[in-house]
Formats: C-alpha cells, structure tokens, sequence
C-alpha cells in the first residue's frame, strides 16, 4: 500500500503553467490617443453625432455591452438570435460533449466493478473426470462471479488525460462564448450598417428631390428665354446619376435585411425584424479601456489558445506515461456448480487475486515518436498562443486608432455638410435670380451630394468601430452566467 501510494503520487510530463501577459504599458505608443475624442459640446448642445466619447481606464464591461447604444429594438432582436442561433447550439453541444467526456474519463480514478452470471451444458468424456468405464458424462455448470479490475495509475497517465480532457473542455467553454461575443458583435455592426443604408437611402433621396425641383427651375427659365437646353440635359443627367444610386442601396439594405435574419436564426422569407435608424441608436459616452495585464484574461480568443496549450501539454505526460510499466490490479469472487441452488453455497466458492506489470519493450519506435509528436504539438499550441495575444493587442489599437480617426473625420464630415448645404442654398437662390449659371449649381449639388452620404457613413463609422471596442476588449463574458446556465439545460434536453 505504501509503495503504490508513492508510485500514485509520480506523474510524469511538465506541469502546465498559464504564460505570463506582456509587459506592455498600453496599446498604443504614449500620447497617441487622446482621453476625450470628438466634439466637447453636451450632446443638448450639438447634433448626437458630435458628443464626445472618453476612455476610462480599468472601466468595466457588462455583459450585455450592447445595451449601452439604448434601442430596445437591438436588444430584442440579440436575445432572440442568442435563443435561435445554430452557431449558438452547435457550440454548446460541443461544450457539452467535453465536460461529458471530461467526467467519464474520471472514471478511470476508481477500479471497475462487474457481475458476471452463465449456465452451460456441456459434455465431458467420463476419464476426463476420473471416471474411466463411464464413456462420458453430460452435465450443467452453473456460475455467477463478481469481478474488479483497478489500473494503477504509478506514473500519472490517467490524470494527465483527465487533465487533457478538463483542457479540452475550457477550450470548448471559450470557444461557446467567442461565438457569443462573434455573434452579438455581428448583430450590432449589422443593425449599424443597415441603420446606415437607411440613412444614405434619405440622403441621396432627398437630393434626387432637390435636383428635380432644380430641373423644374431650369425647364422653367428655358421656357423663359433664360437657360438652354443643354442645362435641361445636363441637369437630367445628373438626377438621373443619384437615382441610379438607389437601386444598389436598395440592394445592400435587403441583402443586410437578410444577414440579420441569418445571424437571428430565421430564414430570410420568415424574418419581420425591426429597421433601424442612427436615430434609434445613443452613442456610448464612457469607452472602457483594460488594463493590459488583465486584457488577456478577457479575451474569450486568448484563453481558447491557452486551454489548447494546456492540453498539448498534458498529453506530453500521457505519452511519457506509456513508455513506463502499466500496473494493472484484478479479482473476482463467485461460485460455480451444477445445481444453481448450489452457486452460493460455501463449498462451490471460487475466487483468484492477479496483478500484473507490463512494460513495452519494442514497439518499433511508435511510443518515442508519439512523445516526440505530443512536445511539437505543444511547442506548435504555444506559438499559436503567443500569435493570438499578439493579434489581439493589434485589435484593440487598431480600434482605438479608428475611433480617433472617427471623431476627427466626423467633425470634418458635419462641417463640409453644413458649409455644403449653405452653399447649394446660396447658389439655387443666385441661380434663380440670373445672379449665378448654372454649372455652378451643378458644382453645389455634387459637392452637398458627396459631402450628405459621406456624413452618413462617418457616423455609422463611428459607431461601429464603438462597437468594435466592446468586441476587442472581450465583450464582458465574465459579467455573464448563462453559458453555465444553458449548458446544466441542455443535458436535460432529450436527442
């Protein structure tokens, strides 16, 4: 008992240990990155568009982020593709099938107990039982045993697996809520978009009816004696130009209709979803920015990286373990006799003790390979790991550049508009007087064209990458106990 004891508590292979973050002080270079992006103005004081945004560091993510842009409608529509998704239930059923895994693999902790029961008829020659002028002799043997058998784990193989598995299962755990994250991510930046085309489908509409109020004027002073008729066809073609932009943002509206209905879990003829405007939508104020020490520990991506290497790890241990002796311990009990009344009486006892050691001695090198094969599949695991971390530091700096870049672009954005529709405003009035030509017009009407939509798209923009900073820095999965919840559900679920 002692020396198994001792032998029990050796297990071979490195034990893993989580790599340490990078010692970095932020995510970007000192000063890059202003603390307030946008305008200062109270969002009371200005169009929405231009509130300002500012970084708290060390702020906490709450795990429905999505909340935060405060349109019921986005929120109804998340909890109901977090009910339907198949990504979602595919995900948790993989989940599932780990920790299933993981818990019959404990089993190989304790000995395995099994009854055995058999009746035979059999015929035997009569020297065979010592009875040689008996020709032979036909009877029945009736038996009823308990058996157990216990694998010793000397060298820890069997809790280096359990360990492989119990890795395996987080590495499915984060996977589930990098799914989650992809999903609700997805859902949002897609409600933004088609918000946008919506926004653009005005704008440009809105134009298109300008510009035939302008044809009208120009019809009008050609009837006068005041315009020729190559101002009529030129300003046709150019309402003819912003109409045939309609179409293809019709196209993109239902096309982005229709990746909603998918991320929602419905078929694209069945989804009624709510339309979205940038109106429906606030602007998150308050932007968290992580510590980076703790940044890794959030990022659903990073921790599925460091459970593979975890397992690639402990595998080395399994494959170590099978190069050594494999200590196998057995027993059985019962009786045997020819009457089964006679099974269980104290004269038809049988019972064996075994123990066994088996040590591989050549198996044409498949055990050294093996083990050569689990190190590189470890080395291989903790590069990917070291990949990942790095492109998740890349994420968020590369966001943090963009919503910089955002804020500028927006105040720019709003400004050539204003200065653009005070323009088209000036110039139809000089034009309408005989005060301004009409290439002039033309030239104010493409420029508030241009400057409308791109205003559209900048503050689409600007949301989205928001929302791309909530993605980035984990989307706050640990405020959150439903993959638990869903999970402990599923195993009541029948196939």
């Amino acid at each position: 008992m002692a020396l198994a004891g001792f032998l029990a508590a050796c297990t071979v292979g490195p034990n893993f240990k989580t790599p340490e973050a990078p010692r970095t002080e932020g995510f970007t270079p000192p000063g890059e990155i202003p603390a307030q992006l946008g305008a200062s103005a109270a969002p009371d004081e200005a169009p929405a568009q231009t509130t300002a945004q500012h970084f708290v560091q060390g702020l906490d993510i709450q795990g429905q982020w999505w909340t935060l842009f405060q349109s019921p409608a986005l929120n109804a529509l998340i909890e109901r593709a977090l009910a339907n998704s198949p990504t979602l239930q595919a995900a948790t059923a993989a989940l599932r099938q780990a920790n299933e895994t993981l818990a019959a693999e404990r089993g190989s902790y304790l000995p395995s107990l099994s009854a055995a029961a058999g009746v035979q008829r059999q015929k035997e020659p009569g020297a065979a039982l010592g009875l040689p002028q008996v020709p032979s002799v036909i009877y029945t043997l009736n038996s009823a045993t308990l058996n157990v058998s216990y694998t010793l784990d000397a060298f820890g193989g069997i809790r280096r697996q359990v360990e492989s598995l119990g890795a395996q299962a987080e590495y499915e755990r984060y996977a589930l809520e990098a799914a989650y994250l992809s999903l609700t991510a997805n859902l949002v930046t897609a409600a933004i978009t088609e918000a946008s085309l919506r926004a653009q489908l005005a704008a440009t509409q809105d134009i298109a009816d300008s510009q035939r109020k302008q044809l009208d004027i120009t019809q009008r002073r050609f009837n006068a004696g005041g315009a020729s008729r190559a101002d009529i066809l030129q300003q046709q073609a150019v309402l003819q130009s912003t109409l045939a932009t309609l179409p293809v943002l019709r196209t993109q509206l239902a096309q982005q209709r229709n990746l909603l209905a998918t991320y929602a879990g419905a078929l694209p003829a069945d989804y009624a979803g709510p339309e979205f405007t940038l109106d429906t939508l606030t602007l998150p104020v308050e932007l968290p920015l992580s510590v980076p020490s703790k940044f890794v520990e959030q990022r659903p991506d990073v921790r599925e990286y460091s459970a593979l290497l975890h397992q690639t790890t402990a595998q080395i241990g399994v494959a170590t373990a099978n190069m050594l002796p494999q200590i196998t311990l057995s027993g059985s009990y019962g009786g045997e006799a020819t009457s089964f009344s006679n099974v269980f009486s104290p004269a038809s006892v049988i019972w064996n003790l075994a123990a066994s050691a088996t040590q591989p001695l050549f198996k044409g090198g498949q055990l050294v390979h093996q083990r050569r094969a689990a190190v590189a599949a470890a080395q291989q695991a903790a590069a990917n790991y070291r990949a990942t971390v790095i492109t998740a530091f890349q994420n968020v700096s590369d966001t943090l550049y963009a919503l910089k870049g955002d804020a500028e672009a927006l105040e720019a954005q709003l400004l050539a508009e204003q200065t653009a529709a005070q323009s088209l405003a000036l110039v139809q009035v000089q034009y309408k007087s005989g005060a301004a030509n009409y290439l002039q017009v033309l030239s104010a009407e493409q420029t508030y064209q241009t400057a409308a939509v791109a205003l559209v798209k900048a503050k689409a923009q600007r949301y989205a990458d928001t929302a791309a900073l909530f993605q980035a820095l984990g989307g706050g999965w640990w405020n959150r106990n439903d993959v638990a919840a869903n999970t402990t559900e599923a195993r009541k679920e029948p196939l």
